[in-house]
């Protein structure tokens, strides 16, 4: 099976600073320490990729250079819609596709990087399950 990010995830992702939803990403050192986030720039890069707009190059991010898995959580209690996003990283912290992430960003999230200084984490996918651990789609190995 291969992943492929429904238009329902995608719609719910991409508006989910704006729907007061947003999104938390975990990582975790090499050494096991893990370390959760909000992060209010994730968006559907791609059918099978999340990306977001790193600003704070601190915590997680520190831990993404050493340990490029990742889980992003994605929970509306309104809608009683969530899912979590398990894949690996690679960072951008300069090209087309760095620009492309940028220009997809909330403006919201970029406003706080004036500077314009922050950079693009793209996650591409591996699995897809419910909060309760049910996979939705997996890639195969």
């Amino acid at each position: 099976m291969t992943i492929e990010i429904t238009s329902e995830m995608k719609k719910l992702i991409n508006n989910a600073l704006s729907d007061k939803y947003p999104c938390i990403v975990g990582t975790s050192s090499l050494d096991g320490l893990p370390n959760v986030s909000y992060k209010g720039s994730v968006m559907v890069f791609s059918s099978t990729e999340l990306a977001f707009w790193e600003r704070a190059r601190k915590g997680g991010f520190a831990q993404l250079i050493d340990n490029p898995h990742i889980v992003v959580m994605y929970r509306n209690t309104e809608l009683k819609k969530s899912w979590r996003f398990y894949g690996e990283v690679t960072i951008y912290d300069s090209g087309e596709i760095r620009d492309k992430v940028m220009k997809k960003t909330v403006q919201a999230e970029l406003d706080r990087d004036p500077d314009k200084l922050g950079v693009a984490v793209v996650i591409t996918l591996t699995k897809i399950t419910t909060l309760g651990g049910e996979i939705v789609q997996e890639v195969s190995r």
